[in-house]
């Protein structure tokens, strides 16, 4: 696996590889790897000559100071997982000023209101955060195909549109969520959970399982009722909020129609540590 540490040596080991005619998968990252992110790359394996991962913790993409100094940096650890896998062939690092050259800001961008609903309201800014960053990352690497998980369905929405918007020439595909054996999904804050947490913390997938059973059978606004009394006696846990929306406008619904999609989104505080999931309903 090459390791590609400044915008100038990506930018040569890509040409190279498009001279060569090399289809490319391309799935960026901040970090604190876990198997949710191999999943990623397993898949994008699969359906390219070339895979290439990136690590860069955005700070434009974090709503307060404290959250992007508590987030985990794990590089050492991550090169190894990626190395292990067998399924990554360059890992590009880039430094602040090859994302940002001038100023450390984001750009502004109008995603057509999705990105005004569910995390948009709790976290303003943010895939402005998201959307800048991945957007020079696309310009840069160039890929044929990039893949995100479903856990951020939001952001793989908005990915999807930014693509759309700009008219790139990329193939957007989300990954199955990867869960461990409770149910929790993976992700890079879990790591600051303590083992009693992590137990704890798969009552979000329970609920999920349930919220999909009562799907169709009682209405949202029963299982909004239920959804809040599970999280109110469950102790060390907060739950921010929870909705039921159409997967397409990503707009909450108080009724199913049966030519839509629905898809239900949990953010819970556990401790100081906020987790998101959530579950097509079928």
């Amino acid at each position: 696996m090459e390791i590609l540490k400044n915008k100038t040596t990506l930018q040569n080991y890509i040409e190279r590889q498009k001279e060569m005619g090399k289809k490319i998968g391309f799935a960026p990252t901040m970090g604190a790897l876990h198997e949710g992110h191999m999943s990623l790359y397993k898949a994008a394996k699969a359906e390219n000559d070339l895979v290439i991962s990136s690590i860069f913790v955005n700070p434009t993409q974090f709503n307060n100071v404290s959250d992007l100094a508590k987030y985990p940096r794990t590089l050492d650890f991550d090169i190894k997982q990626l190395e292990a896998s067998g399924n990554v062939d360059a890992l590009y690092i880039p430094e602040i000023k090859d994302i940002y050259p001038k100023q450390t800001e984001s750009k502004q961008y109008n995603f057509d209101g999705i990105e005004l609903e569910m995390e948009g309201k709790f976290r303003p800014g943010h895939f402005d955060g998201v959307a800048t960053v991945i957007e020079e990352l696309f310009k840069q690497v160039r890929p044929d195909q990039a893949y995100f998980g479903e856990k951020d369905f939001q952001q793989l929405a908005i990915i999807k549109k930014l693509v759309e918007k700009l008219h790139l020439p990329i193939k957007i595909h989300g990954v199955a969520i990867y869960r461990n054996n409770g149910g929790l999904a993976l992700s890079s804050r879990n790591e600051r959970l303590s083992s009693h947490q992590k137990k704890e913390a798969t009552l979000l997938y329970e609920t999920l399982v349930k919220v999909n059973e009562w799907f169709r059978i009682i209405t949202i606004p029963e299982i909004n009722s239920r959804v809040e009394e599970i999280f109110h006696h469950a102790s060390g846990m907060e739950l921010e909020y929870f909705t039921i929306a159409d997967e397409e406008t990503l707009k909450e619904t108080d009724f199913f129609y049966k030519d839509k999609s629905y898809r239900a989104f949990l953010v819970v505080n556990v401790g100081d540590v906020r987790l998101i999931d959530n579950m097509h309903l079928d």
